[in-house]
């Protein structure tokens, strides 16, 4: 009895997720500019990264392209666009965020420009906190095409079968090969929820199809026990 209350209570409180993270706009309302503009290539900025973690810039970088090329886009190689960056002396993308961006359409044939921006990054003994917003912005007219934020506790507790001086040796060993690993699963989930309401693009089945699927809110907080 007890069991099937507690599965009972699991299924409402998903749906009570579900439900809370559901906009009461379509995506053809909410990213209006975006199905009128009609980007096709993508141009992935250097994250800003606003925390004290210098990794955390390269290792989120990493990440982005990925969930972009599967929701239908075709995304300029990250490891050129880099190389150029690095050259141009243009790695600081806060360069640019305020600034026209036509000269990327120039250089790269982007038609839109990916910011992504890390407000928190970090691990304590065995969680990770994220919080990353991507801001997608137009090379043509400069606005605004896509803005989502997702708040990202990825829990990861060590467990182990021997005695307690084995299980801290084994957490000491395991923290310093895990940690860039682990950081690097948590910004992939946060891809992954952030982007699964990008309107999809020319290169996917359901391009131009998804005008009226119901959009998510823009800010989503996710707790993941592993």
């Amino acid at each position: 009895m007890k069991k099937s209350l507690y599965i009972i209570t699991l299924a409402a409180l998903a749906l009570l997720v579900t439900s809370c993270n559901t906009s009461k706009f379509t995506k053809g309302e909410q990213y209006a500019k975006l199905y009128e503009e009609k980007p096709v290539t993508l141009l992935v900025m250097p994250p800003i990264n606003k925390t004290t973690n210098v990794g955390a810039k390269e290792l989120l970088f990493t990440s982005v392209s990925e969930p972009l090329i599967e929701a239908g886009y075709y995304v300029i190689p990250p490891m050129m666009a880099m190389q150029v960056f690095r050259n141009e002396s243009a790695y600081d993308s806060e360069m640019f965020f305020d600034m026209p961006l036509g000269k990327f359409k120039e250089y790269f044939g982007a038609d839109a420009v990916v910011f992504p921006i890390i407000d928190k990054w970090g691990k304590f003994l065995t969680t990770v906190q994220t919080t990353i917003t991507y801001v997608v912005k137009s090379t043509t007219t400069n606005e605004v095409l896509f803005e989502r934020t997702c708040e990202l506790t990825l829990d990861k507790t060590y467990t182990t079968k021997g005695g307690l001086i084995e299980t801290f040796s084994t957490i000491a060993a395991n923290a310093v090969e895990a940690v860039f690993t682990e950081q690097i699963e948590a910004a992939r989930m946060a891809n992954e929820q952030i982007f699964k309401d990008f309107p999809v693009g020319k290169y996917h089945p359901r391009y131009m199809m998804d005008m009226n699927d119901k959009a998510q809110i823009k800010l989503v907080r996710i707790a993941i026990n592993r």
